[in-house]
């Protein structure tokens, strides 16, 4: 069993994480670290967890630990990453792992030094609905891939919200931007290779709220939209030449809708329809970890696809100050 140590005690944490290591095959929740003693206490008796450690440090340097989750502010997560890694913890990092690609080559060096598993915590990846959708794609399924649409929106205007504040890394791309990037990526083995940009910014918070978004892959394009100030929606689709894949809950699968994978014929006179109520993919991600620091062929998402993901949302960025395509 994988001893889990939690390194802070944000929401994504309580809700997610924690359940998730909970009902695991292979982990166990050993420890959890706060910025003071009293709030630890408090997690760790919520979630029948041992050990409690008022610092940061303290939880890195402990010998009942072999894995630590990070679910920082996003500005804070290289730094804790690698000092994870330095201390000779496995750890996954919440998304996103950074807010610059460059800086997760210091990431890979320092995984590659210490011969421990990191990665970034794309639970999506892990999802049976995308290695679906990624399988029928290859197999020719919908023909030839000529373009993808997606869309993940939220309204949030708490000032007080991390989402809301450019120091901690707010702002709709990196939360939330990054998952019809990824998924597409995840689901057709490709990356873009151009992209352009509109975004829009709040006023008084300083991050970008709506972001209007193309990707060139080369053989096929796609358009997507990501709002932190619109109603709340989500959705992916794969148009081909011979038919369409839509994912009705891409990215929150079981707390947004249906958790279905729908495949028309190129006239919608035929639909066949997948269905995924029973799969939690946090629970999913959590014992692929567990299997690759046991050693075992278990596929996690990589440092190296990390870095890919973040170079196209830097492009996205560059393109908006550029008014057209920026290469990724």
């Amino acid at each position: 069993m994988i001893r889990w140590g939690i390194l802070g005690t944000a929401k994504i944490a309580r809700e997610q994480l924690v359940p998730a290591i909970q009902a695991s095959r292979n982990g166990t929740l050993q420890a959890v670290a706060s910025r003071s003693q009293a709030s630890a206490d408090a997690f760790a008796e919520r979630f029948g967890m041992p050990l409690a450690y008022g610092s940061y440090e303290d939880l890195l340097s402990s010998p009942e630990v072999d894995a630590i989750y990070i679910p920082l502010p996003t500005s804070q997560h290289v730094e804790w990453t690698k000092r994870c890694l330095e201390a000779g913890k496995h750890v996954l990092c919440e998304k996103p792992i950074s807010l610059h690609a460059k800086e997760i080559d210091t990431l890979i060096e320092a995984r590659n030094k210490s011969g421990l598993v990191a990665s970034e915590a794309f639970m999506v990846t892990y999802h049976p609905q995308w290695q679906l959708v990624r399988d029928l794609i290859a197999n020719g399924e919908i023909g030839t891939l000529r373009h993808i649409q997606g869309a993940f929106s939220y309204y949030n205007v708490d000032p007080n919200n991390m989402r809301n504040k450019v120091e901690l890394g707010g702002g709709g791309l990196p939360d939330i931007g990054v998952y019809p990037t990824v998924t597409a990526r995840f689901a057709t083995g490709k990356d873009p290779v151009r992209a352009r940009a509109s975004i829009e910014r709040d006023p008084d918070f300083g991050t970008d709220i709506y972001a209007n978004c193309q990707y060139d892959f080369g053989s096929f394009d796609m358009t997507f939209y990501c709002s932190t100030q619109l109603a709340l929606r989500q959705c992916m689709s794969f148009h081909g030449d011979k038919g369409l894949i839509e994912v009705s809950a891409p990215f929150n699968a079981l707390n947004y809708d249906a958790v279905n994978v729908c495949l028309y014929n190129n006239n919608r006179s035929e639909m066949k329809k997948w269905s995924f109520q029973g799969a939690y993919q946090y629970q999913l991600q959590v014992e692929a970890f567990g299997d690759k620091i046991a050693g075992e062929d278990s596929t996690i998402f990589t440092l190296e696809s990390s870095r890919a993901n973040q170079a196209a949302i830097d492009a996205l960025y560059a393109a908006d100050l550029s008014d057209g395509w920026v290469d990724v």
